[in-house]
């Protein structure tokens, strides 16, 4: 029962860590607006389609599959980093992080995830050329819009 309590209460902090973060970073970048477009605006989903077959061997787009080495990618905009529900292998220093993903968060880590944020777990060099990660989120803002469920 005490364990049941000690658990109990885990859950409860660790979902007021996550509120806390989330209203942290939003007073640290008040301008940071998850429904930003500015960089998927200057991008081609078309192309993006293409840049995103680097990152479809470890990520989906859409919640309705099995996470694969990484995060499912569905919601991704607006989400808190190290938060997506059904994936449960993030590093300490991603669920710790405290951000929430923008298209400018976003191009910062693509950049190169290792010196973006060091100690997390993704083994991936990064996107190098501008327009790359500018055209991979104008394909990520198309292809991981949240479904309506079946009905």
């Amino acid at each position: 029962m005490l364990k049941r309590f000690m658990l109990a209460g885990a859950v409860a902090l660790t979902g007021l860590a996550l509120t806390a973060a989330t209203a942290a970073a939003e007073e640290e970048n008040p301008d940071d607006d998850p429904a930003s477009v500015a960089l998927s605006s200057k991008g081609d989903a078309a192309k993006g389609k293409r840049v995103f077959f680097k990152c479809r061997a470890c990520h989906n787009l859409t919640g309705e599959k099995r996470p694969k080495t990484g995060p499912n990618l569905d919601n991704l905009f607006g989400r808190v980093a190290g938060t997506a529900e059904n994936f449960p292998r993030y590093s300490k220093v991603l669920k710790e992080a405290g951000f929430v993903w923008t298209e400018e968060k976003l191009d910062q880590w693509l950049v190169g995830p290792k010196t973006f944020l060091p100690g997390n777990r993704m083994a991936f060099a990064g996107v190098a050329k501008e327009q790359d990660r500018w055209d991979l989120m104008a394909y990520l803002r198309e292809a991981t819009v949240a479904q309506p469920p079946a009905q």
